[in-house]
């Protein structure tokens, strides 16, 4: 939903934008083409921050990218003269670099080392399938991939780890559909896509993430900045909406027997009601578009909610 984040952050010559998931480089290129601004990337793959050279050697002094994670966008920006933006955005989840490299571990449609890992540091998914609790892991997947075959998912897992350990991709597949069968004709998702999905959200502490990098864009956003957010699943979507939604004072109000709360002023103005979904063009263009959801608003001149860091 290229079109659509460009149009809800408006660039001007000028503006300071944030990329904050670069990803490919499509909505920091666009951004760049759109007006002459500058954009800051920021992505915690460094392969990610390695494909961002060709995008420096085109647009000069006017982008640049940092490796880390979005939540501390205002650390990782303020070496590079940014101490407020006028636009930032969200493209959540794995990218389609990431997707379609086998050895990084995210598709369940070619075999791989079972990793999943955006940076290079942590435990991988193997590591949690093969060490967890069953309990553990049919909770992660049910919470995550929103998987109602949870609980015989995980079963399959220790029973297949007892006999030796997972390491790859083809693997925990075939542990899945041994559990719950294979893709049945008409059905639109794979056995193993919302399995894949949870380990992957919970290795890499995504839905954390993302609370704390809206809290972080609150912060850096000077009055009048616009955020763009694309999410791709129902979890991820929740939090935004829920995050705008309050920010922007519609959330509902506590009942007369809740403890009173001070109002807050709205640091938000929502300029999109309801998630927007991509045209059938841009889904005909680009499959993986078909389940995004996006979401935009306009900081307003009150002072943020959150002052202090891991405080979203």
């Amino acid at each position: 939903m290229v079109d659509a984040v460009v149009a809800a952050l408006a660039p001007r010559n000028g503006d300071i934008m944030i990329d904050a998931t670069f990803g490919a480089g499509g909505y920091a290129r666009a951004l760049l083409e759109a007006a002459p601004c500058r954009v800051s990337a920021i992505d915690r793959d460094p392969a990610a921050i390695a494909r961002s050279a060709a995008l420096a050697a085109r647009y000069g002094q006017r982008f640049h990218a940092v490796e880390g994670r979005f939540s501390e966008m205002a650390t990782l920006l303020a070496p590079h003269d940014v101490a407020a933006a006028d636009g930032v955005a969200f493209d959540l989840g794995v990218s389609s670099p990431q997707i379609d490299d086998p050895a990084r571990g995210f598709s369940f449609q070619a075999d791989g080392p079972l990793d999943m890992r955006m940076t290079p540091s942590g435990s991988s998914a193997a590591d949690f399938v093969n060490t967890a609790a069953e309990t553990t892991i049919a909770d992660v997947i049910y919470r995550f991939g929103e998987e109602r075959h949870a609980r015989r998912i995980a079963r399959a897992i220790v029973r297949r780890r007892r006999e030796r350990p997972l390491a790859r991709t083809g693997e925990l597949v075939d542990a899945i559909v041994q559990a719950v069968g294979p893709q049945r004709e008409g059905e639109r998702l794979h056995p193993a896509t919302r399995t894949f999905q949870a380990l992957r959200i919970h290795i890499n502490d995504e839905l954390t993430e993302l609370r704390l990098g809206l809290a972080a864009s609150e912060r850096l956003l000077r009055s009048g900045g616009r955020l763009a957010v694309v999410a791709f699943h129902s979890l991820e979507d929740r939090i935004v909406k829920q995050f705008l939604t309050e920010r922007s004072g519609r959330a509902p109000k506590p009942g007369r027997h809740q403890p009173f709360a001070p109002a807050r002023a709205p640091s938000f103005a929502m300029t999109t009601r309801k998630a927007l979904r991509p045209s059938e063009a841009e889904v005909a263009r680009n499959p993986r578009a078909r389940s995004a959801r996006f979401r935009s608003a306009v900081r307003t001149e009150a002072p943020a909610w959150s002052s202090e860091r891991g405080q979203p």
